[in-house]
């Protein structure tokens, strides 16, 4: 594959890249670069997380990219997920990495690594140490968003120290690329801009879009980043989100009642559905009507129906229907992994935890 081949699949991938230009010389220079996520063990895989991931990963894989998945038990501890209890989150840590599994994410290619076996490691702590050392608590601290938290939190000593960590793991894991959420962009960049006082090679950052949560957006964050995360999906509201094993009644239910303002394609969450997620499974998605209401339509393009909703030819509800319907099919073999044996263990387990934040 050529280099603006594999340019595109990265891009397909990347809301921002900073920058391009670094991202063209890397892949010109080293044959299969590596590329990180990290997960934070916190509770149920919801559809960003499981389908979206997959497909984003699936097109570094096509890129010749070597992905690695840092499996974050650690930053799950410290920032109180699972109670604090490290044994239930790495145990939640198997249950993401089955999901995977069942979703079509291309597995057996991938090296997934626990931050756990690195704890004992000098190097990553004399290499963390060095970054708090190059940086002030204020810009820690402004860092926090990659928790989920915010500036203002009472945070704990732990949480203060978790960024550092973060920004060391890059380099730990000799991470070529960072393909992480947008709210991950400020310790990328932190790892990015302290790199050459550690005489260290500085990471391609590219940042994933976020999918939004079904509920409607907040009003008064202007700030783009602040926005992306205020909208994402929350696993502490559950009806924001599609969990990768949710029946087929939950997922007609929470699609039902998501906001879907007719005519508006922007900050519209299932409109969202169908470009992040439906369109990069299927050629084309059918809408199915009766008759006196124009009969079934077929867009093979998200090009197409966003046009047709623009203009008030497709009604919210007869949307609202089909994307139901495809990402039950989505869904569906999931469901069915996590039916019986070690996965349904795994699920139940997940299930009977109390979500802390």
């Amino acid at each position: 594959m050529d280099i603006e081949k594999r340019m595109d699949l990265i891009k397909q991938t990347g809301e921002e890249i900073i920058t391009e230009e670094e991202l063209k010389q890397l892949l010109q220079t080293k044959v299969h670069p590596v590329a990180y996520d990290g997960f934070e063990p916190s509770g149920q895989m919801h559809i960003a997380q499981g389908i979206m991931r997959s497909i984003n990963t699936n097109k570094l894989l096509e890129a010749g990219v070597h992905f690695k998945f840092w499996v974050a038990d650690w930053f799950g501890w410290m920032n109180n997920k699972m109670g604090g209890d490290l044994e239930k989150i790495k145990k939640v840590g198997e249950y993401q990495i089955e999901v995977w599994k069942a979703c079509g994410m291309r597995t057996k290619e991938i090296e997934f690594l626990w931050a756990s076996d690195a704890m004992a490691e000098k190097e990553y702590w004399k290499r963390t140490i060095n970054i708090a050392r190059h940086s002030t608590v204020q810009r820690i601290i402004r860092c926090s968003q990659i928790m989920g938290r915010k500036e203002s939190d009472n945070l704990s000593a732990a949480q203060i120290f978790y960024p550092c960590m973060q920004a060391s793991d890059i380099f730990h894991l000799k991470a070529d690329i960072t393909n992480l959420g947008m709210d991950q962009r400020k310790v990328n960049i932190l790892a990015r801009e302290i790199a050459p006082e550690l005489g260290l090679q500085k990471p391609v950052v590219v940042s994933c879009h976020m999918l939004m949560g079904l509920q409607k957006p907040p009003e008064g964050v202007t700030d783009p980043v602040e926005r992306a995360i205020a909208m994402k999906m929350s696993k502490s509201m559950p009806d924001s989100a599609i969990f990768m094993t949710d029946t087929e009644d939950d997922i007609k239910r929470k699609i039902k009642n998501a906001y879907c303002p007719e005519k508006q394609i922007s900050e519209n969450p299932v409109m969202e559905y169908c470009k992040h997620i439906i369109f990069e499974r299927v050629d084309k998605i059918k809408i199915e009507r009766p008759a006196k209401f124009g009969g079934d339509l077929i867009f093979e393009s998200f090009h197409q129906l966003s046009e047709a909703f623009k203009k008030g030819e497709l009604h919210p509800m007869d949307l609202k229907n089909a994307v139901a319907f495809y990402i039950n099919e989505f869904i569906e073999p999931v469901r069915k992994h996590f039916s019986k044996g070690k996965p349904k263990e795994l699920l139940d387990f997940v299930l009977n935890q109390k979500i802390t934040r």
